[in-house]
């Protein structure tokens, strides 16, 4: 692998210049710079999909998720790299695939995450933007860039950690704004980068920058100049592929080994659909009834079909389906998990059966469509990553008995925004604040003083007026969204009075 060849426009770069090590690699320094980050450790304690209270070992954090997407990362990048001559020279024309430049990006795909998984995500974003009124909100992606460029600190620079602008880059899934996609309603979701969403009065969805990190993300960008407009860098796309690999197929094998994936309602659900298809596919959508075995699934079909018709087929569809069928619901579901070595090997087989299969199904675009990348997976492999995901969302996140407790913490998200938001404004109380708050009150105020500086329109008509506002409201969101799960309970249970325990659960704040 000719490496020098990679990263020629500037992706080595680095905000403050730094004396290189001796012998070492500028990419292998930053993926240990994130590793040894105290917001990387703090994963090991976030929610990946379902609570792991309860469940023992079995169950996948976030921190155990990284790891794996890194893991698979680093193979699709080696396997690019030793592939034919066409896609070497079009994996090198498009700015290079470095397998430590994806496996960092791997490891911090997810720092920006907060408490209690996607749902703490959704919450904070709706608390952050109708109570604090920051018009950005809160968003996990833009919240990993953050911490990698501002919240985290090192050697070099008490502000990010200086990583190389290749890395930087490689962790911009949706390189845009949130603000960016405002009121474009001419547009459908199928002619819409992935991640803008359907609703876009409010901006887009998902985004990878707030405004105070708009200009660095487009800095890093410009290292790539052969990566359009909306399109991830090479090295991003491989870890996004590799994220959606992990999701679908090491999330299966959570809820196998917990016992929440059962075997009757799946089967089902997949067998009534194989069955049936012809005639579900004949039904108006008003009478699709997700209650009924096979509805939920076409659903799902018709879904794609508006959304991605680029690549979504029927045909590859049902195929898929049989596959997840056969090899899924009568093969691993079909025995159920009883904790012995013959069912871990099941399990290992089939986790390993379907990750191969994935990796090996790998599709470098040059010019690829608005909603893809520049690395993809194959029709055929695409569809049954649609399938796997279908299995987890329809059995596992729409249990009820998970509903109820994920309401309970979204109780918690909106309580200790609105604790720490109201403890900020009381003047009495300013000498109690905890000191890491203070701090990030100051921090975000001198950017958004700074951003006013440099382009006033980006704040808005509120302008000046706004900055102190600004400043407070976005350090109480990366106050809290640096919790880990248990740490949002405890602490949620001191600022509402609830807690018997306050020096313990109070420390660290």
């Amino acid at each position: 692998m000719e490496r020098q060849r990679f990263h020629t426009t500037g992706g080595r770069d680095r905000n403050v210049a730094e004396e290189a090590r001796p012998g070492e690699d500028e990419f292998r320094v930053d993926i240990e710079r994130i590793r040894f980050s105290p917001f990387f450790s703090r994963l090991a304690s976030v929610t990946q999909v379902i609570p792991q209270a309860g469940s023992g070992t079995v169950i996948h954090n976030r921190l155990t998720h990284s790891l794996k997407v890194s893991a698979v990362a680093r193979s699709i990048a080696i396997t690019l790299n030793n592939a034919d001559d066409g896609t070497r020279e079009t994996v090198s024309r498009l700015g290079g695939c470095d397998p430590v430049v994806v496996q960092a990006a791997a490891a911090a795909h997810d720092l920006g995450h907060p408490p209690f998984g996607h749902l703490g995500e959704k919450e904070l974003d709706r608390v952050s933007r109708q109570v604090l009124r920051l018009e950005d909100g809160f968003e996990g992606n833009a919240q990993t860039f953050r911490i990698l460029t501002a919240l985290d600190s090192c050697e070099a620079t008490a502000r990010g950690l200086n990583l190389t602008r290749a890395i930087r880059a490689a962790v911009l899934k949706y390189p845009w704004e949130r603000g960016e996609w405002t009121g474009d309603r001419a547009s459908s979701a199928a002619r819409m980068p992935r991640g803008v969403g359907d609703d876009v009065s409010e901006g887009a969805m998902k985004f990878s920058a707030y405004a105070t990190e708009v200009e660095e993300m487009a800095d890093v960008l410009s290292a790539f100049p052969a990566i359009g407009k909306y399109q991830q860098t090479l090295e991003c796309a491989v870890m996004d592929v590799a994220d959606d690999i992990a999701y679908a197929v090491h999330d299966l094998d959570d809820f196998y080994r917990s016992n929440v994936l059962q075997y009757t309602a799946v089967s089902a659900e997949l067998g009534r659909w194989l069955r049936d298809h012809r005639e579900l596919a004949a039904l108006d959508s008003a009478e699709l009834d997700r209650r009924r075995p096979g509805h939920a699934l076409e659903a799902i079909r018709r879904h794609i079909g508006e959304k991605d018709p680029w690549i979504a087929s029927e045909e590859a569809f049902r195929e898929s389906v049989e596959r997840v069928n056969r090899d899924l619901v009568e093969g691993l579901l079909g025995v159920p998990y009883d904790g012995g070595l013959e069912a871990d090997r099941a399990v290992t087989g089939f986790t390993r059966r379907w990750i191969d299969r994935l990796q090996a199904s790998i599709v470098v675009d040059p010019d690829p469509h608005i909603r893809s990348g520049h690395v993809r997976l194959s029709q055929e492999a695409w569809h049954d990553v649609v399938v796997l995901k279908f299995v987890h969302s329809r059995f596992v996140l729409e249990r009820s008995d998970l509903a109820v407790y994920q309401r309970g913490q979204t109780r918690i998200i909106a309580s200790l925004v609105e604790g720490f938001h109201e403890w900020l404004l009381d003047p009495d109380e300013a000498t109690r604040i905890p000191r890491r708050l203070v701090d990030s009150v100051e921090a975000a105020t001198q950017e958004y003083s700074d951003l006013y500086a440099r382009n006033p329109a980006a704040l808005g008509e509120e302008g000046a007026a706004g900055i102190v506002r600004r400043g407070r409201a976005r350090a109480v969101v990366d106050y809290i969204a640096s919790f880990t799960d248990a740490q949002a309970m405890s602490v949620n249970a001191l600022i509402t009075g609830a807690s018997e325990e306050p020096w313990e659960a109070g420390r660290g704040l």
